[in-house]
């Protein structure tokens, strides 16, 4: 039977690839990815040779309809990413749906994602959690910080390192610079690292030191 495949790729280290996704992008009939120059690189190192599209945030909603008809035609696709698993911060949201409403089959391998790695590792409470992801850039950013203000589950984040000190900043003003939180960086990369600490204590360490790297935040909820 026809099937979608999502399909997590490696966050950092490339030996982070399951034997199974390794297999399943060797059988599919095309790889869908974010970035081709990006996942070329993968493809090359474990020899595979299936054709790729590009499929974004930018085309995705053009695409899906296209895509929709070839799995309707019998081809086997796999979803990838840059890096981790599609559809968390990633494109996969619309083409999971339209195969919902038509009643296509779907798959999603388990594998990497950045967050499970930075909530493990923050040394905060992780029995409960909201991920968050990305904040807004701008409209709807204080808006929904002041609705997590008040939030008691450990909140998870993810930042570019060109917004770091904004985002901490913010973080400082709702959250008051007491509070606890853990900022992880290139996890399963050579410099990998996890800094724990109150938000003031953050905030100064990063405003002394560049950030570099993604980033995965993890701020405790209120007691």
């Amino acid at each position: 039977m026809t099937m979608l495949y999502f399909v997590p790729t490696p966050i950092g280290n490339l030996k982070d690839i399951t034997y199974r996704s390794v297999e399943v992008l060797k059988a599919v009939n095309l790889i869908l990815a974010e970035d081709t120059r990006v996942s070329g690189k993968l493809l090359k190192n474990y020899d595979i040779q299936t054709p790729m599209l590009a499929y974004h945030q930018h085309n995705e909603h053009a695409f899906t309809d296209k895509i929709i008809e070839r799995l309707k035609n019998n081809e086997d696709i796999a979803l990838i990413t840059d890096a981790g698993t599609p559809g968390i911060s990633d494109p996969g949201f619309l083409l999971s749906r339209a195969c919902v409403e038509n009643q296509l089959q779907m798959t999603c391998l388990p594998g990497a994602t950045a967050f499970v790695p930075a909530i493990v590792t923050s040394g905060l409470p992780n029995d409960k959690f909201v991920f968050e992801g990305f904040l807004p850039p701008k409209k709807g950013r204080q808006k929904r910080l002041q609705i997590l203000k008040d939030e008691s589950r450990s909140m998870v984040f993810y930042e570019s390192p060109y917004k770091v000190l904004k985002t901490l900043k913010d973080f400082k003003s709702t959250f008051g610079g007491e509070r606890l939180m853990s900022v992880s960086r290139e996890i399963s990369k050579l410099y990998e690292e996890t800094q724990h600490g109150s938000i003031d204590e953050i905030l100064e360490l990063y405003t002394d030191q560049k950030p570099k790297g993604e980033f995965v935040i993890i701020v405790k909820g209120l007691d």
